[in-house]
């Protein structure tokens, strides 16, 4: 008994805690994504390149043939696109929750400041984000810094140049 707890205790403190912290945040978001996303996570994977204008978010699934994943993520993000167009952030303030960086300025955004666009890729969907507003447009980064660290293994950033990033792969 004595030597399983020194062990344990060993152990527990051997694991930093931030990434703790950072591994059950990600577990909350997970379960709380469940909630709004209709596909699966693990499943997908969750993109997000940073622009001038603001940025683009991408959705697909880790099989490209998986016709129920594909079509899931497409459903997603074209209602996601058009409940912000009109300003209902409801979504990822119910999954990573009210303080999440930069919602609140997204949230406080006047109707068409930011243009919102659907678009149909291989494997998944996408929704590209644009303002003339500098500080929306900073807003935007951040609220995308704050889905790929909550978002983990299941998200990644894209590539900045879109010409090129084709030809890297």
């Amino acid at each position: 008994m004595k030597i399983t707890f020194c062990i344990g205790l060993a152990l527990a403190l051997s694991v930093p805690t931030l990434s703790m912290a950072e591994a059950s945040r990600q577990e909350v978001v997970a379960a709380r994504g469940a909630d709004v996303m209709p596909f699966s996570l693990k499943a997908t994977t969750h993109v997000f390149t940073k622009t001038d204008q603001g940025g683009i978010q991408q959705v697909v699934a880790k099989d490209p043939k998986d016709a129920q994943q594909v079509r899931l993520t497409r459903e997603h993000l074209q209602e996601i696109a058009g409940q912000f167009a009109k300003g209902d952030f409801s979504g990822p303030s119910h999954i990573h929750g009210n303080d999440m960086p930069g919602l609140n300025d997204l949230k406080q955004a006047k109707p068409g400041e930011i243009n919102i666009q659907y678009t149909s890729i291989d494997g998944g969907g996408q929704a590209s984000y644009s303002t003339a507003n500098p500080a929306l447009v900073g807003a935007l980064h951040k609220w995308f810094d704050a889905q790929l660290s909550d978002h983990g293994a299941d998200a990644m950033e894209g590539h900045h140049d879109h010409a090129h990033m084709h030809e890297h792969h």
